[in-house]
């Protein structure tokens, strides 16, 4: 069985693979450039998703299983890859633990003035004025009810908050008080104080944020988007803003990454930037590897209890 990767492994875990498996041939790339001249021989592909267009899948003849090293599959060739019958799976999961905590870290960074605080600091100011506020107690609507939002919702409950989930199904979910379906989001806005998006990017998701939702939030609502850019356009954003319908965004995705040095969101004082961080951890890969290693117990046994098996023509 060859094993090809098309991103960069660290070295422990590429040890660890060489070691516990040594009847698997590894071909460890580092991008899609260096893999190509495996692909044709390649029988698993590990990738990011990032990389992969229908000439690759075309080229890998011999192609079973693609394991995506990351939650995000918008830029996978579907179409392709479902043609050829391809098994695809995914670390959907592993990112909840960072991005719950930078989530309610940027929420206290908002709350307690950090970005004030640090430049009166900068410049050696001393003043006892800043507004602090508090993020116990607050209500807060997570769209994304998955692991991750249900992570932050755990860590939520640590500040006493009530959560309100917005799901496909609103079925009920573990540290959520209420859960809803899109259709009650309108009403649900109102009571919301934090309003986080952890939404995937799916035809249906697209543009899930318009104008008049945050119209409908409190005016002194922080809206934090870690889910996928095009949850909301960079424009609606950008309108919502400069009009101040809400206190404060904090924005870790966008439609165009990177942002460009031009955006007026780098120098808006009620926005937060930040640069698609909200998952980095050093246990990413371990987490990640974790997934693949079962799923590779599932494949050679030619069953079919993969964990995060992706549905090709859903897209998720």
């Amino acid at each position: 069985m060859n094993v090809v990767t098309t991103c960069k492994i660290r070295r422990d875990i590429r040890e660890h693979l060489v070691s516990a498996y040594p009847e698997i041939s590894f071909q460890f790339c580092e991008d899609i450039t260096e893999a190509e001249p495996f692909i044709h021989e390649a029988e698993v592909l590990l990738t990011y998703g990032e990389d992969l267009h229908d000439s690759h899948i075309d080229k890998a003849s011999k192609l079973k299983w693609i394991m995506v090293l990351s939650a995000g599959l918008d830029e996978m060739p579907f179409h392709k890859i479902e043609e050829k019958g391809i098994i695809v799976s995914n670390v959907k999961g592993i990112h909840s633990i960072p991005m719950a905590e930078y989530a309610i870290s940027m929420l206290l960074q908002v709350s307690r003035q950090a970005k004030t605080v640090s430049e009166n600091e900068r410049l050696r100011r001393w003043d006892k004025k800043v507004r602090m506020t508090e993020i116990t107690g607050k209500t807060m609507l997570i769209a994304g009810a998955g692991a991750i939002g249900q992570e932050v919702a755990r860590l939520a409950k640590a500040f006493r908050m009530k959560t309100i989930g917005i799901s496909n199904s609103g079925r009920e979910k573990d540290f959520f008080d209420e859960v809803h379906t899109r259709s009650d989001l309108m009403t649900k806005l109102a009571e919301a104080d934090f309003v986080i998006s952890v939404l995937p990017s799916t035809p249906e998701t697209k543009g899930f944020f318009a104008k008049e939702h945050f119209e409908q939030m409190p005016s002194d609502a922080v809206f934090l988007n870690m889910g996928r850019g095009d949850a909301v356009h960079d424009h609606v954003m950008l309108e919502v803003m400069q009009e101040q319908l809400i206190s404060h965004a904090i924005l870790d995705v966008f439609e165009q990454e990177p942002l460009p040095e031009a955006h007026p969101f780098w120098g808006m004082y009620n926005v937060t930037v930040t640069p698609h961080i909200s998952g980095v951890s050093p246990d990413y890969q371990p987490r990640g590897i974790e997934i693949f290693e079962h799923n590779l117990k599932e494949y050679r046994n030619g069953t079919n209890d993969y964990l995060n098996k992706i549905n090709p023509r859903k897209g998720y």
